[in-house]
């Protein structure tokens, strides 16, 4: 099922053995929806375009000249990304005026706005991405789904989050995420090949987007063309009159002259390499994304043969051993938890502390290697008869469950780790992993009790949007100093090495540190910040128009060195935990 609904057009046959969403039901269970049907009379079969009877495109006796003589009758002939070929789009509707001036504007819109940095400005060029795109689906004759609107809505909200906050990871995680999930929400698909190459499609759409739209202009005719050409005069005229009558206002009054000032791009030669590259980025991606749109490749279509079913035994035994090794770890858990901690530490002569950190990497480790056995297991996983079935869906059950539990002591350690010294970005960093982890072994566990588990796919990348999503709109340096700040005003500890190095979103807690705490955690944004000079308001986020006020409200001292000698008297450079 593709991210939008196709009409059936007239004069537009189908593509040979392609379907759309149910079209797998002459396939087989083993093919799923959507894969075209294997047969005597079917496309890949010996009547079709590889037959053995000199039909066009054969290889058999009589075939094509230079057929492989070593290679049996009917069989086809190897073809450079074959796998390709199901995928096909049935049809690809020609790129619209409408579609290439809205990616032309995405690309002054890139290389006026992006130079200066990510901010509200990174929305405006996805709203103008958008009518391109929709502009290419309603000429394809394409109806938007439901889920189509849920992956556009979740990438409008992980678009917010340079908007909101200025740390550099979590900006970049929800940047890829928002790309990815537009690309989903064209693309459409609910099989795991269609879902997870759905994602990056947009890569690969680049180039081709850019021929698209090149050859679908170049064959238009020169009556449409003349649709354009008044468009195009039009803008220009525009651009002249507001250059020429925003210069006479903003001489004649000075407010006018700023607002024009922070509206206008400021022209340096040096940028002009940078500004074209944004510009041929943001036309690229405009039209990637508008190609996409006028006619996707069907990634459900894609056959993902399912491995060779081993024996009961030989499949079974490994898991099973590897259960009792779960079961005998979660017994020591609850050892542990019982009281028997104390034994443990007296024996392995670790601190709390040690025993904490050191567990909980390895934990995380169990828990995605898990994931790993269950995707091989389930793949080589003996089918032949229900007893089959009801062995596979207990074992890897039963290992899901277990894996809950690892995924529990993981998240415990970790957090009794923060309790002891401190949160830090990458603490919570993988806190957040390991939490989408759990949430991805009880969806398999839901998956094994439930008679179909089409659903799974989607809801898979759903969580993992989620959890981005949550993740970033959360700001997370924010978060890691305000859990900073509230143990130093508990406990008069703090970590200034580590909170030294988050960004201006920590600001407002940091803040509230007195003295030379204060100064010795602020050095560094605050000497960045003067550095940065001002930006304008479409590159700005909301953390760096706040940080701003807070720190013109209780300026820090000029020279940076101050900031060192602050973090000298509070004992920065004496230890981890520092005493207040």
């Amino acid at each position: 099922m593709s991210g939008f609904s196709m009409p059936a057009e007239g004069g537009v046959p189908p593509r040979p053995g392609a379907g759309g969403a149910g079209a797998g039901a002459d396939a087989g269970a083993g093919a799923g929806a959507g894969v075209p049907a294997a047969g005597p009379a079917g496309a890949f079969g010996p009547a079709g375009g590889y037959g053995s009877g000199g039909a066009p495109g054969g290889f058999g006796p009589g075939g094509a000249p230079g057929a492989d003589p070593y290679r049996a009758p009917g069989t086809p002939a190897p073809q450079p990304f074959q796998w390709l070929r199901p995928s096909d789009p049935d049809r690809k509707a020609p790129a619209t005026g409408r579609t290439v001036l809205a990616a032309v504007l995405a690309g002054l819109l890139s290389s006026w706005l992006l130079i200066d940095g990510l901010g509200v400005n990174l929305l405006l060029c996805a709203a103008v991405v958008t009518v391109g795109a929709g502009a290419a689906a309603r000429a394809a004759g394409r109806r938007p789904r439901a889920w189509t609107v849920l992956w556009s809505a979740l990438g409008l909200a992980l678009l917010a989050v340079p908007a909101l906050y200025e740390a550099h990871w979590p900006v970049l995680l929800s940047t890829v995420w928002a790309v990815g999930l537009a690309s989903l929400a064209l693309h459409g698909g609910r099989r795991w090949s269609g879902v997870l190459l759905a994602l990056p499609g947009l890569l690969w759409q680049l180039v081709p987007g850019l021929v698209w739209a090149g050859r679908t202009l170049r064959g238009r005719r020169a009556g449409d063309r003349g649709q354009v050409v008044p468009v195009l005069k039009g803008v220009l005229v525009a651009v002249v009159l507001l250059t020429v009558f925003g210069a006479l206002f903003a001489g004649a009054d000075a407010a006018m002259a700023n607002v024009l000032e922070s509206l206008a791009p400021s022209i340096d030669l040096g940028e002009l390499p940078a500004r074209a590259a944004l510009f041929v980025l943001g036309l690229a991606t405009a039209l990637g994304f508008a190609h996409i749109a006028a006619g996707p490749r069907r990634w459900d279509r894609t056959v993902v043969r399912p491995g060779r079913a081993r024996g009961r035994l030989e499949w079974a035994l490994p898991l099973a051993a590897l259960n009792l090794m779960f079961g005998a770890f979660v017994v020591l858990q609850a050892v542990v938890v019982l009281g028997g901690a104390e034994a443990i530490l007296e024996r392995t002569g670790m601190t709390r502390s040690e025993y904490a950190r050191q567990g909980f990497w390895q934990l995380l480790v169990v828990t995605v290697l898990t994931l790993v056995v269950v995707a091989l297991a389930k793949r080589w996983a003996p089918r032949g008869t229900e007893a089959d079935r009801r062995l596979v869906r207990l074992l890897l059950g039963a290992l899901c469950l277990l894996a809950l539990v690892v995924v529990a002591a993981a998240l415990g350690r970790m957090w009794f780790y923060v309790d002891a010294s401190g949160l830090t970005t990458l603490r919570l960093w993988v806190l957040a992993v390991e939490i989408w982890l759990g949430v991805v072994f009880v969806l398999l566990i839901v998956a094994g009790l439930t008679p179909s588990a089409d659903w799974l796919p989607r809801a898979a990348v759903l969580s993992a949007v989620a959890a981005a999503a949550v993740y970033g709109l959360m700001g997370p340096d924010a978060m890691v100093a305000e859990h900073n700040v509230a143990r130093f005003e508990r406990t008069g500890q703090i970590d200034l090495r580590n909170v030294r190095s988050l960004s201006v979103d920590a600001v407002p807690a940091l803040d509230r540190l007195p003295g030379d705490y204060r100064i010795c955690a602020l050095g560094l944004v605050a000497y960045d910040l003067r550095a940065e000079g001002s930006t304008p308001w479409y590159a700005t986020s909301l953390a760096v128009s706040r940080a701003r006020g807070i720190l013109a409200e209780r300026p820090m001292p000029d020279h940076y060195s101050y900031a060192d000698d602050a973090c000298d008297r509070v004992g920065m450079s004496r230890g981890y935990a520092f005493e207040g």
